[in-house]
């Protein structure tokens, strides 16, 4: 790659060939990002023609030969787009986030930089940043995670629903759409859920759904079921069963004449998927059958 191509890049002054061989270039994927950041980025005040009148003087006084002016422009242009571009560099790289993601019938394991764990359930994500961990210990989640948090300042994880913090404790988050659930296991969890604060000791629950709180039970175990390959539900509405169905076995879920609103009691296999529909088929009085990669749930009394 020649010297003077970032130059011309900047500039959009390459030509096709010379862009594409730009591109297959190491160095081209970097400069590339760190030119979207920059791009959101205002660059620094820089008073054009003031910085040409201050040139103009100094040259009369200095009776120096005549410089063209569209030259010195282009220098200019040059010159504040690297200042842009070295900015944000500096910005990109220390506002640089670790994110991790897991797809449908996978779970993922995570240390952070404090030595806490996460164990991350089926189509789930959590983002935080390393840099500033020392001062921030906090995660973004969306979908579910069981913490185990090292004892330290406050851990913070954030979701759309709702906040939970702990200064170092063992519990589980589920955020899903129109559900959100905490329970702790160990220690003391703090909620705030809608403007107001909750606070859970070891062996209590929070459940929302759709935005409204509802009554659940105590887990009577040291881990959620799901990290020992079981999804457990207590008086939890069918639709959200389902959908944990789907997500744990990766297979499409269908229904048909079925009360989806109906309360769901019951525990099932995250490893056997014919096991998992008979535990949620028998006491929810529906069927099912598999109709190519995916399987239907439907009513006794479906023709």
């Amino acid at each position: 790659m020649q010297d003077n191509y970032l130059a011309k890049w900047l500039n959009n002054e390459l030509t096709e060939a010379e862009l594409a061989e730009f591109k297959k270039s190491e160095a081209y994927a970097t400069y590339h990002r760190i030119r979207e950041v920059s791009e959101r980025l205002e660059a620094p005040h820089f008073d054009r023609e003031q910085a040409l009148m201050a040139v103009k003087n100094k040259r009369t006084l200095q009776e120096t030969k005549v410089v063209q002016l569209n030259p010195f422009k282009k220098f200019l242009k040059v010159a504040a787009a690297i200042s842009v571009l070295i900015t944000a560099s500096y910005f990109y790289l220390n506002t640089l986030g670790e994110k991790v993601t897991t797809q449908y019938a996978e779970h993922k394991e995570v240390v952070l930089p404090d030595n806490s764990e996460v164990i991350l359930n089926a189509d789930s994500q959590i983002s935080y940043n390393s840099k500033n961990w020392e001062s921030q210990r906090n995660v973004e989640l969306d979908g579910e995670a069981f913490f185990k948090v090292a004892k330290g300042k406050r851990f913070t994880v954030t979701t759309d629903a709702g906040t939970v913090s702990v200064l170092g404790t063992q519990f589980n988050v589920e955020h899903r759409k129109d559900f959100f659930e905490v329970t702790c296991f160990e220690g003391l969890v703090s909620v705030l859920f809608k403007g107001q604060e909750k606070r859970l000791p070891a062996g209590t629950s929070l459940v929302a759904i759709k935005g409204a709180l509802v009554d659940t039970h105590s887990p009577n175990t040291e881990v959620p079921s799901w990290v020992n390959s079981e999804s457990s539900f207590k008086s939890i509405p069918l639709r959200y069963v389902l959908d944990e169905f789907e997500r744990q076995h990766n297979i499409k879920v269908v229904t048909e004449n079925v009360d989806l609103d109906q309360l769901y009691t019951g525990t099932f296999s995250n490893m056997d998927a014919e096991l998992a529909l008979q535990s949620i088929s028998v006491p929810s009085r529906i069927k099912f059958k598999f109709e190519g990669n995916k399987v239907l749930f439907y009513a006794e009394n479906t023709p």
